[in-house]
């Protein structure tokens, strides 16, 4: 079989990327309130929604080496399996297990789906042309991301507008069309993808398993060596909780100011259409950031502003309030996110850069989980309003974490001058990047 050129790999990598996210688009405006719709509470939609987060913190890690010996195509086949068979459930479910079980194949399933689309890329990139670059495709998968969302949002609140079809509701129906679109994505999947490298199989899959405790163990002690890298991860723990608000509570809200379930579906399509091109806006900002204030202040501001745009959603009057601080809330996370990404990155070299991002993403988890309980829970009994404070509240305090990096930023010229003078190039004060145990002390390049 021929070696795909740069341009076919970028267009195929690029076209799936868009089919991955285009169903996940549509469920936006209707994941929650079709599980109202079909008779559970606040706080058990909290609860359910915890089986996602736990698998994705139990998988996360051990699933990064699981593509490397396997191979990514396999491994990608799989997920999207085990989401089309998710989607397929949820179309159906009608109690606390079956949802809890749709979401629990949902954390398997962005557990095995994090990270082989885009090693593909780079491997097959790199096997068209050794000298080609790769990063353009990584930014434009962003851009793709984005459109794919919104247009599957903006689909999606369309079909709940048409009302229901049959004896399938209104809120039902972008379900349906997803997993028809999702069965597109497996087909395209299995025709477009062509693996790159050696063939990989049992006896790879058997050592990295038996390797994953051991990456686990070392992805936790690069926390330990690096006080600022601790701290960088603890804001997703804040991060995470907070993101319930507009995540969960938000479709809620909404139809508390609009009279109903159907009507805020029928908004959502749009306004999450709008809030993802507003979160790609508020990324383009991240140069700006950069110059004004630098990279810790700025992350450590749109803490704060994100919480503020929370407390308009919980407090403004009327659908127009809640939606414009909706928006203004992504355009605030589009921007964050680039922000601790670079900060984090900063923190990190040598072979542990992807064990660290993973181990960043898998700590929204827990924090997400236990925000869907208790901000869920303070939903039902009290009132949907205080339930999105509490959460703009946690989500702000995570500002001051940012502080470590702030400093160790403004310690490295000193530093440096140090280490031009002759100090031992060995000495860590626990704030700078985090590279191979064995060589922590040797010498470090400017």
């Amino acid at each position: 079989m021929s070696t795909l050129s740069v341009r076919q790999v970028r267009r195929r990598f690029l076209l799936l990327h868009g089919l991955r996210w285009l169903p996940t688009g549509l469920m936006v405006p209707v994941m929650i309130l079709l599980m109202q719709e079909r008779g559970l509470t606040l706080s058990q939609i909290g609860f359910v929604t915890v089986a996602q987060g736990l698998v994705v913190l139990a998988l996360e890690l051990p699933t990064g080496g699981l593509a490397d010996a396997l191979g990514r195509r396999p491994v990608l086949v799989v997920a999207w399996l085990v989401n089309l068979v998710s989607l397929a459930l949820f179309a159906v479910a009608d109690s606390f297990a079956l949802f809890f079980l749709v979401w629990a194949l949902q954390g398997v399933f962005r557990a095995l789906d994090s990270g082989p689309m885009e090693a593909w890329y780079v491997d097959a990139t790199l096997a068209a042309d050794p000298d080609a670059s790769y990063e353009p495709g990584l930014g434009h998968a962003g851009t793709v991301i984005g459109v794919a969302m919104a247009a599957g949002a903006l689909l999606g609140g369309g079909l709940v507008a048409l009302g229901p079809i049959g004896p399938v509701s209104a809120l039902a129906v972008p379900v349906l069309v997803a997993i028809a679109l999702q069965t597109v994505a497996l087909v395209a999947l299995l025709v477009l993808l062509r693996e790159v490298g050696p063939a990989r199989g049992a006896g790879a899959l058997r050592a990295s398993v038996a390797e994953a405790p051991r990456m686990v163990r070392q992805a936790f002690g690069l926390l330990r060596r690096s006080r600022v890298l601790l701290a960088l991860v603890c804001v997703e723990l804040f991060w995470g909780f907070g993101m319930v608000t507009f995540e969960s509570l938000l479709p809620v809200r909404l139809a508390e100011v609009v009279g109903g379930p159907d009507r805020a579906a029928a908004l959502l399509g749009p306004a999450s259409s709008a809030a993802w091109l507003a979160g790609g806006a508020g990324a383009a900002l991240t140069p700006l950031l950069l110059r004004w204030l630098g990279a810790a202040p700025s992350a450590a501001l749109l803490r704060i502003v994100q919480g503020a745009t929370i407390v308009g959603m919980g407090l403004l009057a009327g659908p127009v309030g809640v939606l414009v601080a909706y928006l203004a809330c992504y355009t605030v996370h589009g921007a964050s996110n680039p922000l601790h990404m670079g900060l984090l990155h900063r923190q990190v070299d040598g072979p542990y850069r992807t064990s660290v991002i993973s181990l960043n993403s898998m700590m929204g988890q827990p924090g997400f989980a236990v925000g869907a309980i208790v901000l869920t829970a303070l939903a039902d009994t009290v009132s949907v309003s205080v339930a999105m404070l509490v959460g703009a509240v946690v989500l702000a305090l995570a500002a001051p974490l940012y502080l470590p990096a702030w400093r160790a930023r403004h310690r490295a010229p000193a530093a440096d001058a140090v280490s031009a003078a002759g100090a031992a190039p060995g000495a860590r004060t626990g704030s700078g990047p985090v590279s191979d145990p064995a060589s922590a002390a040797a010498p470090r390049g400017g």
